[in-house]
């Protein structure tokens, strides 16, 4: 039996320092390698997670992930991850979610590109209140 939830608690990773991305992604990678992704779906999931923790750190000041194996009711195996910060939030979804649209020196795919890297893209912010944002991938 694959593992999930049930039989791997989730982890919880500070998005703190900049040595915190790194340990991050390494976080993602060996959860993923631990389900069975295939290289390729190993390299989405952990991308989506590299730009997740990037946000969380740069525009909100740091936070956390939380990184669960999970099953659907399909049986399919998936990894959930869910970054989250107490920043400023982001006062204009629709922007931030446009390719091309950077508040930084970054080129602007980090949300967009995500929720093309990932099943399943939940965003949950307002301005004042901070970000989350939950996004699963799936085995096939």
């Amino acid at each position: 039996m694959l593992p999930d939830e049930r039989t791997v608690p989730p982890t919880e990773h500070p998005v703190r320092v900049e040595e915190d991305l790194l340990a991050a992604r390494h976080a993602v990678r060996a959860a993923a390698v631990a389900a069975g992704f295939s290289i390729v779906d190993q390299t989405k999931i952990v991308t989506a997670a590299s730009e997740l923790v990037r946000n969380a750190y740069i525009h909100g000041g740091g936070g956390t992930m939380t990184v669960s194996v999970v099953r659907d009711a399909a049986g399919r195996t998936g990894l959930r991850l869910r970054v989250r910060d107490e920043g400023p939030g982001i006062a204009d979804v629709e922007q931030a979610m446009t390719d091309g649209f950077s508040t930084g020196a970054g080129l602007g795919h980090g949300l967009g590109g995500t929720r093309r890297l990932v099943h399943d893209f939940d965003l949950d912010t307002g301005p004042g209140r901070g970000t989350t944002v939950t996004v699963a991938r799936w085995q096939p």
